[in-house]
């Protein structure tokens, strides 16, 4: 048994736990990336995060999209999987509202779509009117001229709308993950409910929840390491500064800097050890919070 376990763990520790333990080691070091000349600094590096401004900017952008994509992904996800899935009450029993099969089709679409492109589409669509922005030409079209604004170049604005395009990215996807684990239920159950009286509020409580909660708590652990990883989408849209006055910074944008703009590699590696820990303390804390008894149909 040992010496089979001995080639797929060891070749897990080179590849896997290796690069981890490297990292860790170099975020203690002040190692250019240029040269292989590096001096130890122990903890000097975690130090001068704790007092660099735009650090905390960026850790504090990255906590908002811990908890508000996640919640909003979710929460919408469940809302379209119940519509599609529960919807109504038709000739053959519970079923989806109509055209719940294009429905489907609709909400999948932008998992088609890669990182890139949804960045490009959305900074093309809330650019600026001198640069022809589809929502201020909207805006304009229909009489609200006064409410168009240069959304990615206003502080107030830009990474929040980052924020709801990372929801419009990923909602789809979970609206086939629920709905595949509603599919599961006996439409039984929901017709007892019916006949009991129940609500769609109750049903959905009382019902559906618990009977996909394991996928429910699965889905949010995902999105949140998913939301951990919003590089590729601020940086298309506002740019490798993190948008105007480095609001929308996050803490992918501040390592890239750090590394290949100031070519300070040790620094760098001290951002993505404390984006490693605060990815496995929110999902160790979330995973523990949501630990219910589960429920299994008998």
């Amino acid at each position: 048994m040992v010496a089979f376990l001995a080639l797929p763990v060891g070749l897990y520790a080179l590849f896997v736990l290796s690069p981890y333990v490297q990292a860790i080691y170099i975020s203690m070091t002040d190692w250019t990336g240029l040269t292989g000349d590096q001096t130890f600094l122990g903890l000097d590096n975690y130090v001068r995060l704790a007092g660099d401004g735009q650090f905390l900017i960026a850790l504090r952008n990255n906590g908002i999209l811990l908890v508000v994509v996640p919640a909003l992904t979710v929460l919408l996800g469940l809302f379209f999987a119940s519509m599609l899935n529960v919807g109504r009450r038709g000739r053959s029993g519970i079923e989806g509202v109509r055209g719940s099969k294009v429905y489907r089709v609709v909400y999948f679409f932008p998992m088609v779509l890669s990182v890139s492109i949804v960045g490009v589409l959305f900074k093309y669509v809330f650019a600026p009117t001198e640069a022809g922005g589809v929502f201020n030409g909207i805006l304009r079209g229909i009489g609200l001229e006064s409410l168009t604004a240069p959304w990615l170049g206003d502080p107030a604005f830009a990474f929040w709308i980052v924020v709801l395009v990372m929801v419009w990215s990923f909602v789809g996807f979970y609206v086939v993950l629920f709905s595949a684990a509603m599919q599961s239920i006996p439409k039984e159950i929901y017709e007892a409910a019916l006949l009991d009286g129940a609500t769609r509020f109750h049903t959905f409580r009382h019902v559906t929840m618990p009977l996909v909660w394991d996928t429910v708590q699965v889905g949010w652990v995902y999105m949140a390491i998913q939301a951990m990883d919003a590089f590729a989408l601020v940086h298309i849209m506002l740019g490798i500064g993190g948008g105007p006055s480095r609001d929308g910074d996050v803490l992918g944008l501040a390592l890239y800097r750090s590394a290949f703009n100031d070519y300070r590699f040790g620094y760098a590696s001290a951002i993505g050890v404390v984006l490693l820990l605060l990815t496995l303390v929110v999902s160790a804390v979330f995973l523990r919070a949501a630990r219910r008894e589960r429920v299994e149909l008998s």
